[in-house]
């Protein structure tokens, strides 16, 4: 299946208007470094890593994975290069056939903390550049901390990607076992600095998959990356006031009982499942949580009021009950 998607009109980044752009997933290899596993379909964060790629750029007009067919969370394309195992340029070429639009990401697929953010910086910086003259631009590349290029994860206008394959391939008489810098050596490209130093990082061995692993644990967005794991699952789009939800689960757990807590978030979720558009999360916590102040303060001023009508009666603590009838 193919997705059909196209990004919103007059989307913009830091660099002007994003450009109408497809996707492209390289997800073939021989894995040796993990012993043959099935790199792409290795879980981090409970997703597989070729999920997560996925996840980064979702306003592709058409998403292509190139490699052997496995299961996703959104309908994309499956190629498969030729020969099987013919390397990164039989593999760009054979997902490239499958691409229209004029920019074309390509992407490693391997990539555990690629971001839309990331995915947008390098089509800005495609689309800011003239389209011709001097100064043209053939594409841009993310650079790591360390100051060496990823070509794996890159936007590339389509046009010149297949303008170098066709000569590699008329010089070579195939593109099989050629490597990635054979195109990238003769284009004019563009590098974006990986400002966070993550979205570069990639899983090629299990210490690197354990190190990903471990990383989302013990960052800070932990909370982020789970809710993100959920939707994923859940196949919903939604966004997620975390802040708002737990001072809403805490003001239930405290003003009306511990269980209120997960029944409540439930409750909320379940209204906006059933309100088009998926409903207004944030409105709903809102006045869920004026009510749990309500329910809060009448239980405060039922215990006033009986502690009031508890100082008025006999120190014996008969307060309130009827006085026995004096024998006839």
């Amino acid at each position: 299946m193919s997705d059909t998607r196209r990004p919103p009109a007059g989307r913009t980044g830091a660099h002007g208007t994003l450009p109408v752009h497809d996707a492209l997933v390289l997800a073939g290899g021989a894995a040796r470094r993990l012993g043959g596993a099935d790199k792409p379909a290795l879980s981090v964060g409970g997703r597989p890593l070729l999920d997560r790629v996925l996840a980064a750029c979702p306003d592709a007009a058409t998403t292509v994975v190139v490699g052997p067919m496995r299961p996703t969370t959104r309908a994309v394309v499956h190629a498969l290069e030729d020969p099987p195992g013919g390397g990164p340029l039989a593999a760009l070429d054979a997902g490239l056939r499958h691409t229209a639009a004029p920019t074309v990401l390509v992407l490693a697929a391997d990539l555990p903390f690629l971001t839309p953010a990331t995915v947008r910086a390098l089509l800005a910086a495609v689309a800011g550049a003239p389209a011709d003259g001097a100064a043209h631009v053939d594409g841009a590349l993310l650079r790591d901390a360390q100051g060496r290029d990823q070509p794996l994860v890159a936007a590339y206008r389509r046009a010149s990607l297949h303008r170098e394959l066709t000569a590699l391939r008329a010089a070579h008489g195939t593109l099989s076992g050629l490597p990635l810098r054979a195109v990238t050596s003769a284009l004019a490209l563009e590098r974006v600095a990986d400002a966070p130093a993550g979205a570069s990082f990639d899983c090629d061995t299990w210490e690197d998959v354990g190190a990903a692993r471990a990383r989302i644990r013990e960052h800070g967005d932990v909370l982020d990356e789970w809710i993100t794991a959920v939707k994923a699952e859940l196949g919903i789009e939604l966004d997620v006031d975390t802040k708002a939800l737990l001072d809403l689960a805490r003001d239930a757990a405290h003003g009306v009982a511990r269980p209120a807590a997960p029944l409540t978030t439930f409750l909320i979720g379940y209204a906006a499942g059933r309100q088009e558009s998926g409903g207004d999360v944030t409105d709903a916590s809102r006045r869920i949580a004026a009510l749990a102040e309500r329910w809060a303060a009448e239980n405060a001023s039922g215990d006033d009021a009986v502690g009031n009508g508890a100082s008025g009666g006999s120190a014996s603590g008969d307060a309130g009950r009827p006085e026995p009838k004096s024998a006839p």
